[in-house]
């Protein structure tokens, strides 16, 4: 692989991840937050490519102003140090992942992951203050922290509307769960909320779920660490396509 090939799989990975920061196809690996990082590294890989490009025929242009004598001497010799010195075609295959992130975008994690990990629940800083009227629609971890960690002090008597995929345990007992991220899907964990009331009577794993209900004071732990789960009673439920971005973010605000 010479310095043309190089700048070549520079290139591509630069579009790559320009392509991936212009569509919602970033979702699936990185946190909302990081897009402009995203684009700005996409950037600045295409711009070393074309920089690497001129640069080597720059040096070729010179080089063909050489005397001719002295240029078919050095041509022989150049030719026998890339023989000697020619990197493995092998190299060729980092261009594999590119092609597999732009043609195969991975799933969320779901249920699967959900229930081999324990909830990531902590404990924020401060709570907003909510709207004092009409329902509240908040998500998983949002919820989780409040009802946990703020005793429900803004949620009873409050018509709540959360959204996550459905998870079972081994008991069959249903959760709604929202993986949240730190920096990238490889440190996704679940923050889990606990279902009774008016639960349909047919639930499937990984599913998305709008759950309408109120604030219970009951909890569970997770079988898994030990950590807190609270419970939403619910009073109606209903299926929804799943989201663009289907990642939660505010567990660590």
């Amino acid at each position: 692989m010479n310095r043309h090939a190089q700048s070549a799989v520079m290139f591509l990975l630069g579009a790559t991840l320009l392509h991936a920061g212009s569509t919602d196809l970033y979702l699936r690996y990185v946190k909302a937050g990081l897009r402009p990082l995203l684009l700005l590294s996409g950037a600045v890989l295409i711009a070393a490519a074309l920089a690497t490009l001129w640069y080597e025929r720059r040096s070729a242009h010179h080089a063909d102003q050489d005397d001719h004598a002295h240029q078919d001497d050095h041509a022989d010799q150049d030719d026998h140090a890339d023989h000697n010195h020619r990197e493995p075609r092998v190299s060729w295959l980092l261009v594999l992942p590119l092609l597999a992130l732009v043609l195969v975008a991975p799933p969320a994690l779901g249920s699967y992951s959900a229930m081999r990990s324990g909830t990531a629940l902590q404990r924020a800083y401060g709570y907003e203050d909510l709207p004092a009227t009409g329902p509240l629609r908040l998500g998983v971890a949002d919820y989780a922290g409040r009802a946990v960690y703020d005793h429900g002090r803004e949620l009873r008597g409050r018509e709540i509307k959360i959204t996550g995929f459905v998870a079972l345990d081994g008991a069959g007992h249903p959760y709604l769960v929202r993986m949240a991220l730190n920096c990238c899907a490889a440190d996704a964990q679940p923050v889990k909320i606990a279902l009774n009331g008016k639960i349909p009577p047919v639930l499937r794993p990984d599913a998305w779920l709008e759950a309408t209900g109120t604030y219970t004071p009951e909890r569970t732990k997770d079988p898994v660490n030990n950590g807190p789960i609270p419970y939403l009673k619910v009073t109606s439920a209903r299926p929804v396509a799943t989201p663009a971005d289907p990642y939660d973010e505010t567990w660590n605000n």
